[in-house]
């Protein structure tokens, strides 16, 4: 996205202006869509016939891995299908992050409001990077945006929340990528904040499977970084229903 100059103008971030994960990371985007970026431009997108591709061969690898478990899932009639539905849904929906781009972001002129904006509640469905085991939850995230600077569409929070929560990663990781969407978007901002509340099967469901354990992550940029900031009780009061 190029930075503007008239409070007028309504800029749009494309997909690709959004992939910030660090290189080198197994929860950025598919390797097949980095290498077409690559090759062509950061706002390519894979076509229905490349994830079909992804999946044909995550299928057969699926199967694979049954196989090496020990498990005769060509011979189970509930089982015999399971590769490819469970490629499909790893593409198509858990960690569609990686292989479909959110959708262009416009933003608008913030026309003099420098108060707090807030979205909390906003439902997380994920998985961490470690077991491959849920990540269930919500989200809060505010931001202050300056006189003259930019707002977004309500939704698109929760797009942004989306889009980066189905990659796989880990909380820390994606509290801090949510953070740095926000605050890349909402150009000329006062402050960004960002909390998540969630709980892990892979604690819950193996391990030392602790059914009640919640884990809670938390990033604050500009005036809801500092300890005794308003902006950050403000924020606290939101997720509280007290303000």
């Amino acid at each position: 996205m190029k930075p503007f100059s008239d409070n007028n103008e309504v800029p749009t971030v494309e997909p690709g202006d959004l992939e910030i994960t660090t290189h080198g990371f197994a929860d950025g985007i598919s390797m097949q869509l980095a290498k077409k970026r690559a090759l062509h431009g950061p706002n390519e997108t894979l076509t229905k016939t490349e994830l079909n591709l992804i999946i044909d061969k995550a299928a057969i690898s699926f199967g694979e891995f049954l196989t090496a478990l020990g498990v005769d899932w060509q011979n189970d009639p509930n089982s015999k299908d399971t590769p490819r539905r469970v490629a499909k849904a790893y593409v198509l929906d858990l960690w569609k992050g990686r292989y479909k781009p959110m959708g262009p972001i416009t933003t608008f002129p913030a026309d003099n409001y420098d108060g707090i904006v807030f979205d909390g509640w906003i439902a997380l469905d994920s998985m961490c990077s470690h077991h491959h085991q849920a990540i269930r939850g919500y989200v809060h995230v505010a931001y202050i945006p300056s006189q003259y600077g930019r707002v977004l569409g309500l939704s698109k929070l929760n797009r942004i929340v989306e889009h980066f929560g189905r990659r796989g990663l880990i909380q820390e990781r994606l509290t801090a990528t949510i953070h740095n969407a926000v605050n890349q978007v909402c150009e000329r901002n006062q402050g960004v904040a960002v909390l998540i509340d969630a709980s892990h099967n892979c604690v819950s469901c193996r391990g030392v499977r602790h059914q009640k354990s919640r884990m809670k992550t938390q990033m604050f940029s500009g005036v809801f970084a500092d300890t005794d900031s308003p902006a950050k009780q403000d924020f606290y009061e939101l997720i509280r229903g007290t303000a």
